[in-house]
């Protein structure tokens, strides 16, 4: 392939991705959350089939846009389920899992291509991506819907049996119902007769209709949440993560003495083992505390890692770059994708999720395909982490400002209520 070739079979899978990030909420709000990532699974087959046994660049670019779309619909779905069907107080570590498993697929794909980036065994490459998606299939046949969904649309006494399978067979669940219950209709939170899951459905207060993203947008009501999502997915893009995971083998293999390749592994081993170490941090200092002391972090070390380059100070260079990574695994890596469930109801978690990472895929977009050109065009020498610098100062005002604290809440409405009465107070 010639430059502009391998530049278009490289950016397609974030276009897909993009796509994917908007047809799946809206798909997963009327259908559900499971049908939906078992569907994203036939993407996982399909594409990677298609790219392994390509014979031509256009039949790989379509195997890399049909990926891309499974993971974009993925990485908007899997978080919600993974939300929904969490203890409510260990929502920040399981939402966590997302990043925690991303990392993963990152580092076990490198490590792969290690040692088959070799001739033709590229394919063998993407033939274990296809064999990853079938298991994925076969995983998803064992997991159950949503209970949060179900009981969003009238199937109480199935919403009730998945719940009690979840969190065990003596766990008390009434708590957790009667917030389902307030978040659907709070005047009927109180009243302990009025059992969310108790049969007859009648006893149930009516459902909301599904919200799709334009009307959740132009909602004043939902506006606020998608803002901040939208904000937090951007600064986790814009603060310069995929300046360091993309091109830490041009930007430091100079500085660091080690081979370009095992570079590339030992950075998301170390993106991997800090996600893992600082996941419980979301559910006990919360979640907007988590996300201002990593973008904070990001910004000061983007300082270092300017100064390291400039002046080609190897140890400066290579702790900067250790401490941005694991800055970025305390909060701008696992938070977001938390955020967008915590912050609306069920109705409009879909279309909330949806334009959350529709931004990330468009920001990631931006920062593939521009980061090589504004660095050349200041000149190299690190100088263009000043930009990333200036970018966490202004991510971390935003997030200030707007992202409210969603820790020990037990829905939306408590979440948005306790900032009104501190923009009162």
């Amino acid at each position: 392939m010639n430059p502009s070739q391998f530049g278009l079979v490289s950016s397609i899978y974030t276009l897909g991705g993009l796509l994917g990030a908007l047809l799946a909420g809206p798909i997963s709000t009327k259908h559900g959350r499971l049908l939906t990532l078992r569907s994203t699974t036939a993407f996982f087959i399909v594409g990677p089939l298609a790219a392994t046994f390509a014979p031509n660049i256009g039949t790989l670019v379509l195997g890399r846009l049909v990926s891309g779309i499974g993971a974009g619909a993925a990485i908007v779905v899997g978080p919600i389920y993974i939300s929904e069907i969490a203890p409510p107080t260990a929502r920040g570590l399981f939402g966590a899992f997302t990043q925690i498993m991303t990392n993963v697929g990152i580092l076990l794909t490198q490590s792969i291509g290690y040692f088959l980036s070799k001739g033709s065994m590229w394919r063998v490459i993407l033939v274990i991506a296809g064999l990853v998606g079938c298991m994925e299939l076969l995983g998803l046949t064992l997991v159950p819907e949503s209970p949060t969904w179900l009981a969003e649309h009238q199937r109480g006494n199935e919403a009730r049996q998945v719940l009690q399978r979840i969190r065990g067979k003596d766990a008390d669940i009434e708590a957790e119902m009667d917030g389902w219950r307030h978040a659907r209709d709070p005047a009927s939170a109180s009243g302990e007769e009025q059992s969310l899951l108790a049969p007859p459905a009648g006893n149930l207060p009516p459902r909301q209709p599904p919200v799709t993203m334009l009307s959740a947008a132009t909602d004043s009501a939902y506006r606020p949440a998608i803002i901040a999502v939208i904000g937090v997915m951007v600064a986790q893009q814009f603060t310069g993560i995929n300046s360091i995971i993309m091109y830490s083998v041009s930007l430091l293999q100079t500085i660091l003495p080690t081979t370009a390749a095992l570079l590339t592994v030992a950075i998301s081993a170390i993106n991997l083992v800090i996600t893992l170490a600082c996941s419980p941090l979301p559910d006990k200092i919360g979640r907007r505390s988590c996300l201002l002391l990593s973008v904070s972090g990001m910004g000061c070390n983007s300082v270092l890692l300017a100064l390291g380059i400039y002046y080609n100070q190897k140890a400066l260079s290579a702790i900067a770059v250790l401490l941005f990574v694991s800055c970025f695994a305390v909060g701008l890596g696992p938070v977001p994708f938390i955020l967008a469930s915590e912050l609306v109801g069920p109705e409009a978690v879909g279309a909330t999720q949806s334009w959350a990472l529709a931004a990330n895929w468009i920001a990631t977009f931006v920062v593939a395909q521009f980061f090589p050109v504004l660095n050349d065009v200041l000149g190299g020498r690190g100088r263009v982490y000043w930009v990333f610098a200036a970018m966490a100062c202004l991510m971390g005002g935003f997030i200030y400002a707007w992202v409210p604290e969603t820790k020990d809440k037990a829905n939306a409405d408590e979440v948005w209520g306790r900032v009104d009465e501190r923009r009162r107070d």
